[in-house]
Order: C-alpha cells, then sequence, then structure tokens
C-alpha cells in the first residue's frame, strides 16, 4: 500500500484531499495542529502538528517512520493566510492595501504557507530520494499570477510556484517530481457559510475530495514526471484524465481571466 501525508488536514481542502486518498487506496497520515478531533475516517492516521515550528515537524515525520518510513506522496497544503482575517478591532482586512494590512499577515502566510511546505519538503526528500520515486503536490492559487485580493497573498502564492519549479529541478535526477496544483473554488466550511450569506456563487465549485481524486489521478498518471516543476488546474486536468467531482460533475476550469 502506497502512504500519502497531507498537510493542514484538519478541515478545508486538506481533510477533502486526506479523504479522497483514502478512498484511492492510500494509507493516509493527516497532519494539522486540530487534527487529533478532526472529522475524518477512522483508518486515517492523526499527526497533530503545527507547521510553523520546526521541532513538531520534524516530530510527526519521525512518527511516520515509525509507521513503516516509506512516502510516496507528500500533499503541502497547510495554510494559515484565511485566518484572522478580522482583526482585533473588528476591520475586515482582506482586501486592505499592502502598507495597511496587519503584520501578522505576513507570517500567516509566508510561514505558515511557504515556509511550512519547504520543510515538509525536505522531509519528505530525506525519504523519496532513497527510494528513487515520490511525489510532491504544492496547492497553489491563481492568485500567484495575477493580483488577487492582497499583494501578500500573490507573494506567498508566487514564492509557492518557485518552491515548485526549484525543487523540481533538484529532485528529478533522483526520481521525484514536484507540481503546483491549483483548485477551482472550493466548498470548504468557510465558503458554505459566505454562499449561506449570498456573499459568494458556488455553482462552479468544487468539493474538498474533488482536488484529492485529481491528485491521485496525477500519482498514476505516467506524465507527470515528464511535468515536474510545472503548475496544473486541478479542474482541466479533471478533463484530460476522466475524473469527476463526489457529485458526478467535471467543474468547469478557471483561467486566468476568469479567475
Amino acid at each position: 500500500m502506497k502512504t500519502a501525508l497531507v498537510t493542514g488536514a484538519s478541515r478545508g481542502v486538506g481533510r477533502g484531499v486526506a479523504i479522497a486518498l483514502a478512498e484511492a487506496g492510500y494509507r493516509v497520515v493527516a497532519t494539522g495542529r486540530t487534527v487529533a478531533t478532526a472529522d475524518l475516517p477512522t483508518g486515517i492516521i492523526r499527526l497533530p502538528c503545527d507547521h510553523t515550528k520546526d521541532d513538531d515537524v520534524a516530530h510527526a515525520f519521525a512518527a511516520l517512520a515509525e509507521h513503516g518510513g516509506e512516502l510516496d506522496l507528500l500533499v503541502n497544503n497547510a495554510w494559515g493566510g484565511y485566518e484572522r482575517m478580522v482583526d482585533t478591532s473588528g476591520r475586515f482586512t482582506w482586501l486592505l492595501p499592502f502598507w495597511e494590512q496587519p503584520d501578522y499577515v505576513w507570517s500567516s502566510m509566508m510561514d505558515a504557507g511557504v515556509r511550512a511546505a519547504f520543510f515538509a519538503s525536505v522531509h519528505a526528500a530525506r525519504l523519496m530520494v532513497p527510494n528513487k520515486r515520490g511525489l510532491i503536490v504544492n496547492v497553489s492559487l491563481w492568485a500567484a499570477q495575477k493580483h488577487v485580493a492582497n499583494v501578500i497573498y500573490g507573494v506567498s502564492k508566487a514564492a509557492t510556484d518557485k518552491l515548485t519549479a526549484d525543487t523540481a529541478y533538484e529532485l528529478k535526477p533522483h526520481g521525484v517530481a514536484v507540481l503546483s496544483l491549483y483548485p477551482g473554488m472550493v466548498r470548504t466550511e468557510s465558503v458554505l457559510k459566505a454562499a449561506e450569506g449570498g456573499w459568494l456563487n458556488i455553482s462552479n465549485s468544487e468539493s474538498p475530495e474533488f482536488i484529492g481524486r485529481v491528485i491521485a489521478g496525477l500519482a498514476e498518471d505516467p506524465t507527470t514526471f515528464i511535468r515536474s516543476g510545472t503548475v496544473l488546474v486541478a479542474a482541466q486536468e479533471a478533463i484530460r484524465l476522466g475524473i469527476t467531482d463526489i457529485d458526478g460533475r467535471q467543474p468547469t476550469p478557471l483561467t486566468l481571466e476568469t479567475v
């Protein structure tokens, strides 16, 4: 049985990815600060981990070794950027210009996002390189390529895509592939709440499990290694691979123009 580790799997996209990979036959290890109490299937291994703390990350990968040691797939999904979007004064900060953004937004996106992905990749590479195989998927977004919401958001996602490109370059001789994968609008808990309030149109949305289904498909696709280091759109890959969402639908892929 192949092993996958999904970071930030307590809720949202990460939780959906973990569930989908388990359904695809993976032994899934899920990490996150509150993963111990997360609504996950009983077969998923839960490793509480704050990915902003190096010791936590090291302990999580050490625990993975105790559960068999090998790692076939890492999904870097941990992300703190959607937390504290309202500051202590009650101000909604998400759309503010960069000079008015609270300082903590930088840390929540760069430390709990890009840095978390980097150090999880470090530990994963140490397991994958000796075996000459593996896939690392960094969950990213269109904000890497156009201004969406705020500056720090775009910088963090662009850094994630650069992390993908450069780690892929160094891992290619060792048989390990790295991809950035863009979801569309995902029906996470917060998105569904916003939709109930009439703030969002979710008619072309994706379930949290959808991107996990796509990742499972990419892991089995012989062309994935050839495309290592690139950015892929989950909905576009789903069409190519014949993958549907949990409701049987195929979401329309977003583009740079339509996002």
